[in-house]
């Protein structure tokens, strides 16, 4: 629950939390120990070698010691790699979503939040979710460089023009939890707040069929993709076309005119569309223009949705 009272740390509020916390605790304890160790030494051997103090040999000469110098350098590298393998287990749990996460379009925009459920809802600076399912977040930027940021999830990707990024995360509680641009983006970057609202499934189903909008993103889509003229070019499999068929494109491997091989992923599909001249397929001239500056971010998010449920027949 949103709670605008003095918090030291963020409360847990996803599956992540728990490991990002333990391991920030564990380096903050490595800190302590090292810090308060070196700071003891140090007084310890000031008052040990102060001057005036007889009671000492001033005259030992260093000697080589082979263990000593072993054990500096395996128990610094021991403690480093610990630290290295941890932090990126956590880093690539956090990347790569799971199958069965439901996927949530985010546009970013100087200075607010809007976001597309798979139905076609759409919110702003609202984030409706359901409790215990897996979400991932396709995000862009229409204009300068932000930052999605939940504190209580222990969640934060920078969202870029021109590229989609990707994030995901599952709730664990119920309520209403902080949203933030966590990047300079301008004069009200303070003002780019949000909340994310985790709901039990059966409320967030509810939620979600109340106000659903009349046209689903895939529907859009292919009326934008009928409304751009694409189907004159890119026919379906079987009928000669000008332009590559496009079912079962989305995760195909696509071998370029120059010979390179390229994964058709969401950026790949944006700047062919965008671009198409950028990257050219093998067999086909380069005769599709461009659509920057006609079709915008949320148009884009249509047209590669439509474009996704395209099935190989």
């Amino acid at each position: 629950m949103i709670d605008d009272g003095f918090r030291l740390f963020p409360e847990q509020a996803s599956t992540h939390a728990a490991g990002v916390d333990h391991l920030y605790f564990a380096l903050l304890g490595l800190s302590v120990f090292f810090t308060l160790l070196i700071t003891a030494l140090i007084l310890y051997f000031s008052i040990k070698y102060r001057k005036g103090n007889t009671r000492v040999d001033r005259t030992a000469r260093s000697t080589h010691d082979l263990r000593l110098e072993i054990a500096w350098m395996v128990i610094p590298f021991v403690i480093s790699m610990s630290i290295f393998g941890w932090g990126a287990t956590l880093y690539f749990n956090g990347y790569r979503s799971p199958q069965n996460a439901m996927e949530v379009r985010v546009v970013a925009k100087q200075w607010m939040w809007k976001i597309q459920h798979p139905n076609g809802r759409r919110e702003i600076n609202e984030l409706h979710v359901p409790l215990g399912q897996p979400v991932k977040l396709v995000m862009i930027s229409e204009d300068v460089i932000h930052s999605f940021y939940v504190p209580a999830f222990r969640v934060k990707r920078d969202v870029l023009p021109g590229s989609y990024s990707t994030c995901w995360f599952e709730a664990t509680r119920t309520g209403r939890f902080h949203l933030f641009c966590a990047e300079y983006c301008g004069t009200n970057h303070s003002q780019m707040v949000g909340v994310v609202v985790v709901e039990e499934p059966t409320a967030y189903a509810d939620w979600l069929s109340g106000t659903a909008a009349n046209e689903t993103p895939v529907a859009a889509g292919q009326r934008l993709f009928e409304d751009l003229k694409c189907v004159t070019c890119h026919r379906p499999e079987g009928i000669t076309g000008r332009c590559p068929p496009l079912e079962g494109l989305y995760g195909a491997d696509v071998k370029l005119a120059n010979g390179a091989v390229v994964t058709a992923d969401d950026n790949y599909l944006r700047e062919s569309i965008l671009r198409p001249n950028a990257k050219v397929v093998a067999g086909y001239e380069p005769l599709m223009p461009g659509f920057d500056g006609q079709v915008d971010e949320e148009q884009m998010i249509q047209l590669i949705t439509y474009l996704k449920s395209l099935a190989k027949p």
